[in-house]
């Protein structure tokens, strides 16, 4: 199975980019099936139904989200219908939507992503290794599912990093967002299971992290907040990672990185 999951979009220019480039990009590396982080697309805070409809309409089949799933208050209802939508596993038990969904590509096969949220530095949530436990208790890989993906959205490295090792051997792929800055260790662990720490932003690197510089260059200078972030809306770059699994096994057997557009150097993966 070809998978590829696309950074946090932000703002109009990555949802430009993403809407824009994604047939082309489909086709091009024969993917059969693609994640896209919105949790920053309406304004940089949030999604409305109104983008997740354009998302699935440019090709894109699940949609996660992440510490600001919550921001535009219109997405709850919708969150609740859209098996397709994901917000992290580990919220409270009765918090509005799901934090887990399978699917079936057009071959038939199944795959199960899940989302977790981080806890340093970021909002105190359940125990997000303690959720991924509890899914995968059921979740077999190779067995239930034919490829499983879990998306951690968190601040630090090593708690990321940390997940892709507790995971490993149990899930096709282990990817993290939230930063918006891709890292440059996309590798396949010894347990068989593809990792990169954060896949970057589908968004204008002309910014400081997807946003205008003014207002983020102000309160570091300055300690003192003159306005709300607003995004940048130059030509955005779209940051993914592409990951291929054994049909047999469900575990990964290539990974690379993926960016198209806007000011970061071109880099395809090589079955392109």
């Amino acid at each position: 199975m070809k998978i590829l999951y696309f950074g946090d979009v932000v703002g109009r220019a990555g949802r430009d980019v993403l809407v824009g480039r994604l047939p082309e990009i489909r086709q091009r590396l024969s993917v059969d099936f693609v994640v896209a982080n919105g949790e920053n697309a309406a304004g940089g805070f949030g999604i409305t139904e109104k983008i997740a409809e354009e998302f699935y309409g440019a090709g894109v089949d699940c949609i996660v989200l992440g510490n600001h799933s919550f921001d535009q208050k219109e997405i709850m209802p919708y969150l609740e219908k859209d098996a397709r939508m994901l917000r992290p596993l580990n919220y409270p038990k009765d918090t509005p939507g799901r934090g887990a969904s399978a699917f079936k590509i057009r071959s038939g096969k199944s795959i199960l992503v899940m989302q977790v949220m981080g806890r340093l530095f970021m909002d105190p949530l359940d125990d997000p290794f303690a959720a991924v436990e509890k899914m995968l208790a059921t979740a077999k890989l190779g067995k239930k599912y034919d490829a499983i993906l879990v998306d951690i959205h968190g601040e630090i490295t090593s708690e990321k990093m940390s997940m892709g090792h507790f995971c490993d051997g149990r899930v096709s792929a282990v990817v993290g967002s939230h930063t918006h800055v891709p890292t440059a260790d996309a590798q396949i662990f010894p347990g068989g299971t593809a990792y990169q720490t954060d896949a970057g932003m589908c968004g204008d690197y002309n910014s400081v992290i997807g946003m205008e510089k003014d207002e983020p260059l102000r309160r570091f200078t300055r300690k003192i907040a003159g306005g709300r972030f607003t995004p940048a809306t130059g030509e955005g770059t779209a940051c993914g990672i592409f990951i291929e699994t054994d049909d047999k096994t469900g575990l990964a057997k290539y990974i690379a990185p993926l960016r198209v557009g806007g000011r970061l150097i071109e880099c395809w993966p090589e079955t392109a």
